[in-house]
Formats: structure tokens, sequence, C-alpha cells
């Protein structure tokens, strides 16, 4: 959930403090093509994460940080948030997943739910 003013696309997620790259996108998630979700201040932007795909290299994520896309693709816009972990101890592989912003709450759960 994001409770800022902004327009942003994707979420770079990264699992983990070594991870080496950003999680990639369910390219198919992305709801109106060429168009950022924009939100206001105090209005909610959902992406569902999916940590562990069932692909080979397990490995223990000890922390989740994310960062809104900038205006322009690639780009990001503030410092990296540190967001809790659901459980104690989060077990993350090459199968990882995110999806587009959305202002549908339990829409970006169906592309999830269907990997």
């Amino acid at each position: 959930m994001v409770r800022a003013a902004t327009s942003t696309t994707t979420p770079h997620v990264q699992l983990g403090a070594d991870a080496q790259t950003t999680v990639p996108v369910i390219e198919e998630s992305n709801m109106d093509p060429g168009v950022p979700v924009t939100i206001a201040p105090g209005e909610e932007a959902y992406a569902a994460l999916l940590v562990s795909g069932g692909a080979r290299d397990e490995y223990e994520a000890k922390s989740i940080s994310l960062t809104l896309q900038g205006k322009k693709p690639g780009s990001e816009a503030g410092e990296p948030i540190d967001v809790p972990k659901p459980v104690n101890t989060l077990y993350a592989d090459d199968g990882q997943l995110v999806t587009y912003w959305t202002t549908a709450s339990g829409a970006a759960l169906d592309f999830i739910m269907s990997k």
C-alpha cells in the first residue's frame, strides 16, 4: 500500500539486502498499458508479490525493500522503503514475481494466484 501523491507503473521490489536486481514484473498484470496508476494523498494502490515460485536457488530474505518508479520508466522516485515482512523467516527463490500497481485491491492477487 502506498500513501502519497504519486504516479507510477511498477513497484521496484528487492528481496534481501544482497539482491542483485529487482523482482521481475508480471507483464500481463498491466491493466491499462502505458498509463501509470496515479493516486492522491491518502489514497491506496496495490501490487502483489510472489516470493517463491517453486524455482531453484532458494534463500532467506531478511528484508523487503520497495522503491517507487519515477515519472520516466526505469527511474526511481525517492529512497527505498523498508517493508515489514509478513513472517519471521521469508524464503524466496528465482521464481519471485510482482504485479503492476492497481487501485483495485483484489485485482493484483488474481495474477499471483494464477502462477
